[in-house]
């Protein structure tokens, strides 16, 4: 079994897209008619439990969802590739460069979940804990996570959307699954890595990434979006390709500049 995704574009360099828990496959609607494919093969994938893998049964947890990338890349042929996680999919893509390190060129975590998972007050967890049921709860998770300003029927209709392409019982899971990851001791390296938040984003701050992927990964940059909360892939899609292929671009031609640097031959 492999789990559904999309496609978007044909060129030499793979990009592995993973969700948010309030995605699915097709999270990033709003920024695929902007990419680069003659460039970049784009492959947005389709937890356990979401959009059309809605009736997998899964364990539904960070490592499920690695091990499901992995087998996907393998079945697309992708001996390498880079990986873009959103929120929940920023710890999936770590957990996949440690499992597979070679096989890794670049990571770009937006907004992300640090692997290590998040300490929530007692009322908090309660709301979010509480969202599987509630589609309340997840207008009030949305609208507070993009600093309260964004129109109330956009909130309307992401919370909507989370509802049509998750099953309860996965959301609930995938929750614990984020919240409480206890994988920070094995994370971190040498890959490239972009991390994005957004600046109405009163939780995954920059703050936060500094004390966690900052720290384990040297060659690490940080990125605040201007006008942007948790979702930029929505809120500034423009902006975000912009950034996104950037980073990718120019991680790929300083990796082919060192490997043409390793086949030189030397001289007498």
């Amino acid at each position: 079994m492999h789990n559904s995704f999309h496609r978007v574009g044909h060129g030499p360099h793979p990009v592995i897209v993973l969700h948010g828990w309030f995605g699915d496959a097709h999270a990033f609607d709003a920024i695929e008619p902007w990419l680069t494919t003659d460039n970049f093969s784009y492959v947005f994938m389709d937890y356990r439990g979401y959009g059309g893998m809605q009736d997998a049964a899964g364990n539904y947890t960070i490592d499920e969802i690695a091990a499901d990338t992995i087998a996907l890349a393998d079945a697309l042929g992708f001996a390498s590739f880079s990986l873009v996680g959103h929120s929940m999919g920023g710890t999936a893509i770590e957990k996949i460069a440690a499992l597979v390190p070679e096989r890794v060129r670049a990571l770009v975590a937006l907004a992300p979940v640090p692997g290590g998972g998040i300490a929530f007050a007692p009322a908090m967890r309660s709301l979010f804990e509480a969202a599987a049921e509630s589609i309340e709860h997840r207008k009030a998770i949305i609208d507070r996570s993009t600093g309260h300003r964004l129109p109330s029927s956009w909130v309307a209709w992401k919370a909507a959307y989370s509802v049509t392409c998750s099953a309860v019982p996965a959301f609930a899971a995938y929750f614990r699954a984020w919240a409480d990851s206890h994988c920070e001791d094995y994370l971190g390296g040498p890959h490239p890595l972009l991390v994005v938040v957004g600046e109405h984003d009163p939780a995954f701050t920059a703050e936060l990434m500094t004390a966690t992927y900052l720290r384990r990964y040297p060659h690490a940059a940080l990125e605040v979006m201007h006008n942007a909360g948790h979702y930029p892939m929505n809120e500034t899609p423009l902006a975000l390709v912009a950034l996104m292929e950037k980073f990718l671009s120019d991680i790929v031609m300083q990796q082919d500049c060192h490997a043409q640097t390793q086949v030189m031959p030397r001289l007498a």
